[in-house]
């Protein structure tokens, strides 16, 4: 059944703002320059310099100010203008030829705002003769100042040209941020510039020098490449051309290198050039249309019945999805994009007619089905769609049937299952829960603009993600593009059961980018150091159970697959090892009940170490830093050992007085274990105060003399009152004296005496009396029973003979 070609209305302009400014426009001059804006609601029209004002007419569809500008006899108007696809609103810049560039931007406040102003040219005298925008940056073609000699040299002045290239990017709410300028051709001839959406084109004019107007160049900023291409000879060269990596060239030099290219030939002889989604239309004074491709080849579409009278008269070229359309002058072609044929010929009302591109995917209005990704027809009469009726007897599917037709397709391009996936499996599968999501919306018959305001964001998010892809298949920026898409891919997977396929992304992604991986986390528990230079997180409990779920304890991961928690400990073991004990003593605080593995008794720290190998080949400083900010007793207990083995007295006690009054017990365990030192050696004498604040206070003089009994050195020889040359000094009692007063009352004892040594702690100032000094005799020498009668009344003796052992 044959295809009928219609022109369906979208607007009689009525709905834009300054509409009978618009129509006057569009009606009288043919030479008026128009753009459409990637979101479809803005009209550009651009008078060439020298024609009456207004010269500069934006209008707006729907809510929104118009801007006109006008520029009085004598001063120049803008050489071009063209709309800047930013998210935060509409944006144009417009370029004087004297090299001026102004950015003007729309929706912050009222009307339309300057917001920025720059001079593209560095040369004085200088003059920009092309412009264009491809991908984010802004290219123009200047002609530099010549010298009287050169002048007079007609090779020299023909090639005194050359291409410049700045970045412009988003800033602030509607700002605009300018790169500085990077010059991609030295020397070359006037050109001129097209933009498409992946590449840009650099043509020759009628200005251009005979010996080089056959050849055209297509410079693609994703790849870095520039083709050096003549569609006459069928040739193509292809060149690194990245702005990046700072590569420029000599046009003289780079055609020098280029074998064929410069075999005589005659100039292209082109009426209307036109970038397209597939490449550079042009069409030629005999009337045949040709498509030169992105990778430098070209190939016939096919010859319009009518051909353009010489270089004069309107035409506009453009395509839709299998279409090519055709305006010349009041006549509107139709052909197969593929085979070249007539499809059809209409005749219109007027012979001033514009093509407009469709708006971009993503960034359009609300747009009926029928009218989408067609071709815009742009005339005083209105603003038309052109595109192909459908058969009668054709049912047009539902939009829930579209989302699970267009779902299927997209999860069968990524699945890695042999079998087909239907439709039908989709709707009962409950595996993809987003297509039967959005049909069950869809069911509820909610207005476009209803679904798309619920939505907004995750199309938004989804438009970056495919963008982002797109950058990095193209090879444009591929080291920030992966990091970029690593933290994508490990935000949204922390939204989901980290179970199965899920978890083994993400291991994949911490495994090739751990730095981006670990900031995404950073930014998805809302980690960061407080004053103290303890770690804090804002996140919700649910993102925390998420990432301290593990597997069944005694048995190992699946295939080398971590569980989150141990995948993290991980990655910060490689970036940031000072890190892994503050985040494992923040995961303990924020765990819950059967949060963790599969066995309650397999505590966190325990999960950490074993990240960290088998024991004896664990760093040493991370394992002691996790085990004393562990909590548990067992484990500060072995810290505390360790500690003592290495010597490290300080920090042994630090850790004994670290733990709170809830942890009684375990203090009282870390004070015996360095008491025991204490009583062995004098290298803890310098540390006696903190050992002091150690002491359990329910510990009395006597428990402390009875543990300290218990670890004194063996006697190898007879009592001494010095050390021999070289050997440990022994404990004294002026040492014990600080302990002793640690475990006493604050004051004096009111009642009886509790214990045999406490009295030594409080002394009434009165010496005892003096014993009798008479011969000793053998037997009272040896008598146990003196020392017990003797020691309680000789306190001061004791207290003050402090080179007596003990």
């Amino acid at each position: 059944m044959k295809r009928v070609g219609t022109l369906r209305l979208l607007s009689d302009l009525s709905d834009f703002s300054g509409a009978a400014r618009l129509r006057e426009l569009l009606a009288g001059d043919p030479a008026v320059r128009v753009r459409c804006s990637p979101d479809g609601r803005h009209l550009l029209l651009l008078r060439p310099p020298g024609a009456p004002a207004p010269q500069l007419l934006v209008a707006v569809r729907g809510a929104g100010a118009e801007l006109e500008r006008a520029w009085p006899a004598g001063q120049p108007s803008p050489l071009d203008a063209f709309f800047l696809p930013w998210p935060a609103g509409p944006a144009l810049v417009l370029v004087w030829e004297s090299g001026l560039a102004e950015v003007w931007g729309a929706g912050v406040g009222p009307g339309w705002r300057l917001l920025q102003s720059t001079e593209l040219c560095a040369a004085g005298g200088a003059r920009v003769v092309a412009v264009a925008v491809a991908r984010g940056r802004l290219v123009w073609c200047e002609q530099r100042l010549l010298g009287a000699e050169d002048r007079r040299r007609p090779p020299t002045a023909a090639f005194s040209h050359c291409v410049c290239v700045r970045t412009l990017e988003p800033s602030g709410e509607a700002g605009t941020s300018l790169g500085r300028t990077h010059v991609l051709l030295h020397h070359c001839p006037s050109f001129g510039l097209l933009a498409s959406r992946k590449d840009l084109f650099l043509v020759p004019t009628a200005s251009t020098w005979p010996g080089v107007a056959h050849v055209l160049l297509i410079w693609s900023p994703g790849k870095g490449k520039v083709k050096v291409a003549s569609p006459h000879l069928g040739l193509s060269h292809s060149k690194s051309l990245n702005p990046g990596r700072g590569d420029t060239w000599d046009f003289r030099s780079l055609l020098r290198g280029l074998p064929g290219l410069l075999s005589p030939r005659e100039p292209l002889t082109v009426h209307t050039w036109a970038p397209a989604p597939q490449g550079l239309l042009l069409l030629d004074l005999k009337g045949t249309v040709s498509l030169v491709q992105s990778h430098g080849g070209t190939r016939a579409v096919g010859t319009l019945q009518e051909a353009p009278g010489g270089l004069r008269g309107s035409a506009a070229l453009g395509t839709f999805p299998g279409t090519l359309a055709c305006v010349l002058g009041s006549a509107l072609e139709l052909l197969d994009l593929s085979s070249g044929q007539l499809l059809e010929r209409k005749v219109l009302s007027t012979d001033k007619v514009h093509l407009l591109e469709p708006p971009v995917p993503g960034m359009e209005e609300e747009e009926e089905l029928e009218t989408r990704g067609g071709l815009r027809l742009l005339s005083a009469l209105g603003l038309f769609c052109v595109g192909w009726k459908a058969p009668p007897g054709l049912e047009v599917p539902s939009a829930k049937d579209l989302v699970f037709e267009e779902a299927c397709g997209y999860y069968q391009r990524r699945s890695l299952r042999g079998a087909l996936l239907t439709p039908e499996e989709l709707r009962h599968n409950s595996m993809f829960r987003a297509p039967q999501a959005l049909a069950s919306i869809l069911q509820g018959h909610l207005p476009p603009s209803t679904l798309l305001t619920m939505l907004r964001t995750e199309l938004r998010d989804y438009r970056g993600l495919e963008q982002l892809k797109a950058q990095l298949v193209a090879g444009d920026e591929e080291e920030a593009g992966w990091a970029e898409l690593a933290e994508q891919e490990v935000t949204r997977l922390l939204r989901t059961d980290l179970v199965g396929d899920q978890l083994a992304q993400l291991n994949t992604v911490f495994q090739a980018l751990p730095t981006a991986a670990w900031g995404a986390t950073l930014r998805a528990l809302q980690l960061q150091l407080d004053g103290s230079g303890r770690l804090r997180s804002q996140a919700p409990p649910d993102v925390w159970k998420k990432v301290l779920g593990g597997t069944t304890a005694g048995k190992e991961p699946p295939n080398g697959i971590l569980p989150p928690f141990e995948l993290l400990c991980q990655c910060l073991c490689r970036l940031e090892p000072r890190w892994l004990p503050l985040f494992v003593e923040l995961a303990q605080q924020q765990g819950g009940p059967g949060w963790g593995a599969g066995c309650p008794g397999l505590p966190l720290y325990r999960r950490a170490l074993a990240v960290l190998g088998e024991e004896g080949s664990r760093p040493e400083a991370l394992e002691l830093e996790l085990l004393l900010g562990s909590g548990r007793p067992k484990a500060v207990l072995q810290a505390v050992g360790q500690l003592v083995q290495k010597e490290q007295w300080e920090r042994a006690l630090e850790a004994g007085l670290a733990l709170g009054p809830s942890s009684p017990l375990l203090r009282s365990e870390i004070f015996k274990l360095l008491l025991a030192e204490f009583a062995r050696h004098r290298r803890l004498d310098a540390h006696l105060p903190l050992l002091c604040r150690l002491c359990p206070p329910e510990l009395t003089p006597s428990e402390l003399l009875l543990l300290i009994r218990a670890h004194l050195p063996d006697d190898v020889g007879p009592p001494s009152p010095f050390p021999e040359p070289g050997a440990e000094p022994p404990l004294t009692v002026g040492l014990l004296r600080v302990l002793l007063e640690q475990t006493g009352a604050q004051g004096q004892p009111s009642g009886p005496v509790l214990s045999l040594y406490e009295d030594i702690l409080w002394d009434p100032g009165t010496p005892p009396p003096t014993p009798p000094r008479g011969p000793m005799t053998a037997l009272q020498a040896s008598e146990p029973s003196g020392l017990d009668t003797w020691l309680p009344s000789g306190q001061n003796l004791c207290v003050a003979d402090t080179g007596n052992r003990f």
